[in-house]
């Protein structure tokens, strides 16, 4: 073997050997099962619907310019409205699958719908993550499931404001489908009434629609940075199902 040769494995060995020192010293990650995979997958067909929802529905709201010819030759509209109702029915199905994997799934698969409300420690972690996310607190709390603001978050920005929009919704759609229908009665029956009129229906889906945008902008930003600048992962969790200690 040449010097040269001898030379080069002699490095090689003196950087492995620094490597294998780094890694012996190095914090030990630890992982844990979290989110199973129908919420996994729920997750992300219910951001794909409020994203269709979102985009459809402002232009119901606020029409694109009417464009010229025959009326027959265009159904631009029609088609947003068609991927609005479809999104829609998207987001109901999802909505009661996710309800019933509530009840079969692991007990992170519940923090979605009910709150600790009663319990003081509860509400100390709240302020506790309130203070880390305002940059007021140097160092975070790990937490398997949600992080109590989270799960506060959670509970009304998607499952209560989910519901609203699904009722809301379906009333409107059900004047459409007109009475009998299983969404006039199921929904326009008795939302309209007890709005007072179809126009305010419109005008709080409308602002509930809002609602839904800033929290989707409020997620990803405290997603992204927890992912960040967290003790534990956040977006790669919802993606493998399984939550990662970085200490």
């Amino acid at each position: 073997m040449s010097a040269s040769s001898t030379s080069a494995s002699s490095s090689l060995a003196a950087a492995t050997g620094v490597d294998e020192a780094a890694v012996a010293q190095a914090p030990r990650v630890g992982s844990v099962y979290v989110y199973e995979a129908p919420v996994r997958l729920w997750h992300w067909v219910n951001a794909l619907a409020i994203v269709v929802l979102g985009l459809t529905g402002y232009f119901i709201g606020s029409p694109l310019p009417s464009i010229g010819g025959e009326a027959s030759d265009h159904y631009v509209m029609g088609y947003i409205r068609f991927a609005h109702f479809t999104a829609g029915y998207v987001l109901l199905i999802g909505l009661l699958g996710r309800i019933y994997w509530a009840f079969v799934g692991n007990h992170h698969a519940r923090e979605l719908f009910h709150l600790p409300l009663l319990r003081g420690a509860y509400w100390k972690e709240v302020g506790a993550v309130a203070a880390w996310y305002a940059f007021i607190r140097p160092r975070p709390n790990q937490y398997v499931g949600h992080n109590p603001l989270a799960r506060l978050a959670m509970f009304f920005g998607v499952f209560m404001l989910s519901v609203f929009m699904i009722c809301t919704g379906f009333a409107l759609y059900g004047e459409g489908t007109q009475y009998g229908s299983w969404a006039h009665r199921l929904f326009t029956s008795w939302v309209i009434p007890l709005f007072g009129s179809s126009q305010d229906v419109h005008t709080y889906h409308h602002l509930g629609m809002w609602g839904m945008v800033l929290f989707v902008i409020t997620h990803l930003y405290t997603a992204i940075r927890e992912e960040i600048m967290g003790r534990q992962s956040m977006v790669s969790t919802m993606i493998s199902g399984y939550r990662t200690f970085k200490d």
